[in-house]
């Protein structure tokens, strides 16, 4: 009998993945579970990865990604964020987000290392610490403030075995933005011990009703401790084209450049052509994404405000809603399950990320406006139907 490692056991499939496997059972569904926009991304991006492709560069790259890439993307940040990174050993494109923060994690934890997660979290965090033979330290109270954290939580939770801190802002699943006065203080506590930060931004292009965002990397001595997190995939809706990257200290990228070699040697290279031509500046090839999902968001966020029993708030960011169904008796995995089975609706268990979110389920709004009110009507009736036999 062949026996797996204990790391392969622990691992468990996301509840995200698994309403979205139940939801291919049915042929009318409506899905809202994937991050995954259905915008297609500009034709110039799609054109310049067929070229590629046609011209023969489907070969290997650096192991850091394509320098001219790696260049594209430090005259992007320099642009836009005001930020400077060297190209040469201070940015590394990955594979996705995903892969870009699980190598990270990688190049800094020892086994039995402590990584502090604020809840709510991004679903993969806690297993990727796992992976590394480090410890999650999950910062999860109910009684906290709305689909946020406590600083103080943060702090109490650091201990001489704490390496890492990882933040994730805007946030998936909350679409919240961390207020600067927070950052701050996780900024101060970073510095006063000696621990990295992790900040995954890949929202940050999603911000709605032009609210306030600052990166925690501008604060005083975080630049050489922060490690920035970024991908095409929700800016230039290029979810499948697998294009993310990093921008930290020399000495975290030289490291994961190595680990990088032994895990999948580079990101496709197709992909990183076209990813040149999104983020070259030739032109505002996302400039219409903020428009179309503020209209969805807003055109969602009505319907579930109609619907008795359920409640939310407006999302500072991203295309996620986090809907309350307190009133409703049901805790989110069986609301979830049940509202597939019943009304053909897929969503994700609050549950996912978090004990504090079990009261919630999650709606990616990447559908179009005829669906999302389409799945709406389907949540209105299958709620209604619940009657008070669930309270």
């Amino acid at each position: 009998m062949i026996e797996v490692s204990d790391v392969a056991k622990n691992i468990k499939p996301s509840l995200t993945r698994t309403l979205f496997n139940m939801a291919k059972e049915y042929d009318d569904v409506i899905d809202f579970t994937l991050g995954d926009p259905d915008v297609p991304p500009h034709q110039a991006i799609k054109d310049a990865g067929c070229a590629a492709i046609q011209q023969g560069r489907t070969r290997y790259s650096q192991n850091a990604g394509l320098l001219e890439l790696r260049n594209t993307i430090s005259t992007y940040y320099e642009r836009t964020e005001g930020l400077a990174y060297s190209p040469n050993d201070e940015i590394i494109v990955t594979v996705g987000a995903m892969e870009g923060i699980y190598i990270a994690l990688l190049a800094l934890l020892n086994p039995g290392d402590e990584v502090i997660i604020p809840a709510p979290y991004y679903v993969n965090y806690k297993q990727m610490v796992e992976m590394c033979h480090a410890h999650p330290v999950i910062i999860d109270k109910p009684n906290a403030e709305y689909l946020s954290f406590d600083v103080k939580d943060i702090e109490a939770a650091i201990t001489e075995k704490t390496k890492v801190v990882i933040i994730n802002t805007p946030s998936n699943p909350s679409g919240r933005i961390i207020s600067g006065d927070k950052i701050r203080h996780i900024a101060e506590l970073a510095v006063e011990h000696n621990l990295i930060v992790i900040s995954d931004e890949v929202y940050k292009c999603l911000i709605y009703d032009k609210t306030n965002f600052k990166s925690i990397v501008t604060y005083e001595k975080m630049r050489e401790r922060t490690v920035l997190v970024n991908s095409l995939s929700k800016e230039f809706c290029m979810t499948g084209w697998r294009i993310g990257y990093i921008l930290a200290p020399k000495e975290i990228v030289g490291a994961m450049t190595k680990l990088q070699e032994n895990v999948v040697a580079c990101a496709p290279l197709p992909a990183q052509y076209a990813a040149i031509e999104a983020l070259s500046g030739k032109a505002d090839y996302s400039k219409d994404m903020v428009s179309i999902f503020t209209r969805r968001r807003n055109l969602l966020c009505e319907g579930i405000s109609k619907i008795p029993q359920l409640s939310c708030r407006m999302p500072e960011a991203t295309f996620y809603l986090m809907v309350n169904i307190a009133e409703t008796g049901m805790k989110s995995f069986d609301f979830a399950v049940n509202l597939l089975k019943s009304a053909h609706v897929a969503v994700v268990p609050g549950i996912t990320y978090g004990e504090s979110c079990d009261d919630y389920v999650r709606i990616a709004f990447t559908l179009d406006e005829e669906k999302i009110a389409e799945g709406v009507r389907r949540i209105k009736s299958y709620v209604e139907s619940l009657g008070s036999s669930v309270k």
